[in-house]
């Protein structure tokens, strides 16, 4: 048989393309389903990001009266500092693209007594519907990393901000500086057999390159970026307590194991708690970690 151009051409297969919106919904569904643990490990991750929150909000200079929005704030523990800084003159509106964690942060809000704290289910791509008085600063914990279009989120918190306002955002340093979800991930990708992230394709190191997360503050129209390194180690009581608290609370790891069978997935988990068992030492677990801080301002 011979075949034409145009008959070679049709049979070669299409790359795959991101799809951001089907990210999205699969995003939503997975803080959905670990909204509960993850507002159960609260006192855990005030432990662990707490000091590197308080650098955020010193480097966006939340103070007394400040008004403060909060994207992607998931069950809401880095909004009750930013709160308790701002006091009861001041305003916090906590958004996130989850409602089952949101619900979670409005109730331990009234549950601390802060009155000054609001929630709205909002994607953080989409702060233009966002009607709203300008804030003096605008914060994300670990959140701009999982936006599809990240300039775009970007450009929307720059919208939000009083002129001279402060954008204040957290994400991951690079991989080999978070031994403690970058070897899990590692394994999972591995024994499922996953390709690379498609270009484009957001994820925990995304914004791990420091002059990576420098030029996309200042294509969003923001200027003077300072990003600091701030250790934060995980400290718990065992290796087997930080593949709990992944389980738990990460649901992308579940997504990405999805592909196999149950037998498949715990031995996945078991090669898991054993990589992870390198960081115990002294009766107790270390995991390393390392996140980058950043403020900008309009």
């Amino acid at each position: 048989m011979t075949f034409t151009h145009s008959d070679t051409h049709a049979s070669k297969p299409v790359p795959p393309v991101f799809d951001p919106v089907a990210f999205k919904a699969t995003t939503r569904t997975q803080w959905d389903n670990a909204a509960q643990a993850w507002n159960d490990w609260g006192g855990f991750l005030t432990r662990w990001l707490g000091p590197a929150t308080e650098a955020m909000l010193d480097m966006v200079r939340v103070a007394e009266g400040s008004r403060v929005l909060d994207v992607a704030a998931g069950a809401g523990e880095q909004t009750l500092s930013a709160a308790r800084r701002v006091g009861p003159g001041g305003y916090v509106l906590a958004t996130d693209l989850s409602p089952n964690i949101l619900a979670l942060a409005a109730e331990n809000a009234r549950s601390a007594g802060y009155s000054q704290i609001e929630t709205q289910v909002i994607d953080g791509e989409c702060l233009d519907e966002l009607d709203a008085e300008p804030f003096d600063a605008v914060i994300s914990r670990v959140g701009l990393i999982y936006f599809p279009d990240q300039v775009k989120a970007l450009r929307g918190m720059h919208a939000q901000l009083k002129p001279g306002g402060y954008i204040g955002a957290m994400v991951y340093a690079r991989a080999e500086a978070n031994s403690f979800f970058s070897l899990p991930v590692g394994i999972i990708r591995r024994r499922a057999a996953l390709p690379p992230p498609l270009p484009g394709q957001p994820g925990p190191f995304s914004l791990g390159n420091p002059d990576v997360l420098s030029s996309l503050l200042q294509e969003a129209g923001f200027k003077d970026v300072e990003i600091r390194s701030v250790r934060a180690p995980l400290r718990l009581q065992s290796a087997l307590e930080c593949l709990q608290f992944e389980q738990e609370s990460f649901g992308a790891l579940h997504q990405m194991l999805s592909g196999l069978t149950a037998l498949e997935q715990d031995d996945a988990w078991a090669e898991i708690a054993e990589a992870l068992g390198q960081f115990e030492r002294q009766g107790g677990f270390e995991g390393p970690c390392e996140m980058l801080v950043v403020a900008a301002h309009k």
